[in-house]
């Protein structure tokens, strides 16, 4: 009689282990369907889809943890530009921020800024540089590096030493360019 019970458990064992895998299923896919939206650097959608996930699944603790840490994310992500920019260091530290965060479109934008505020300085040019040639443009950053240099002579000392340009310290160009710094 035991057995027979035991086996008339069984597929309501199974419905129910259905259940909970299909519930996860749906957790993980509303999830990953915010973390989309971030990854695309869509805050306000990130941030929506993620306050849906918290609500709704509140009993997913290690994913809702996640879901509070990238929507504290977008929420900061919204405030990081409130300063007002104004002078040349203000565009030009906001700039070196953002080469060094990979955003190299929007350190660009903000070098530009700096050098129509100052635009004898060389130190800008070899940044603006700088960007083009991690965005993969080297003739551009060449032509920067050397109205940089013409510029500012020590700038050619600053690139000689700059660990981040070992890839082209070896060109003919590099050489000539910083040849008499």
């Amino acid at each position: 009689m035991r057995a027979e019970l035991r086996e008339l458990k069984l597929p309501a064992d199974k419905d129910k282990d259905k259940a909970k895998k299909d519930l996860y299923e749906q957790t993980l896919a509303a999830f990953e369907l915010a973390a989309k939206a971030f990854r695309r650097d869509d805050c306000q959608k990130a941030s929506e889809l993620f306050e849906g996930f918290i609500e709704k699944y509140p009993g997913e603790r290690e994913l809702v943890d996640r879901a509070r840490i990238y929507l504290a994310i977008c929420r900061d992500k919204g405030k990081k530009d409130t300063i007002p920019l104004k002078e040349f260091e203000d565009f030009y530290e906001l700039g070196v921020y953002r080469m060094n965060q990979g955003e190299f479109d929007e350190a660009l934008k903000l070098f530009q800024k700096a050098q129509d505020k100052e635009p004898d300085s060389g130190k800008i040019l070899y940044l603006i540089g700088k960007v083009h040639l991690k965005l993969g443009q080297p003739e551009k950053f060449f032509e920067n590096l050397k109205s940089a240099v013409q510029k500012d002579k020590f700038v050619g000392v600053l690139a000689q030493n700059d660990p981040e340009l070992e890839d082209v310290k070896d060109e003919k160009k590099f050489k000539i360019i910083t040849k008499f710094a």
